[in-house]
């Protein structure tokens, strides 16, 4: 039972800081151009996207230990360079 009710409680902060996250983006942009830019929220689904898909090429959730941290570096670090690209395309 308190597994369950820590495992949503993680749910929903992690939920809650990605929306943060992208309304945070929304706000610095508006706020600097005063311009909605849609494609922000495009571009977070798509970067989102192709790390759920390292995610599951790597096979992440059979690994442990430093295999799995270094994965998530390189996941991180990938999907920037991703998501930088496909923003600059866009542009």
């Amino acid at each position: 039972m308190f597994d369950t009710i820590a495992q949503q409680l993680l749910l929903g902060l992690t939920n809650g800081m990605v929306f943060a996250l992208v309304a945070l983006g929304y706000t610095m942009v508006y706020g600097i151009l005063e311009f909605i830019n849609f494609a922000h929220g495009d571009v977070f689904m798509l970067s989102a996207f192709f790390a759920l898909t390292l995610v599951g090429a790597w096979g992440l959730p059979g690994m442990d230990g430093a295999a799995l941290a270094g994965a998530l570096l390189a996941i991180v670090a990938l999907t920037t360079v991703f998501g930088a690209g496909v923003n600059w395309s866009v542009d």
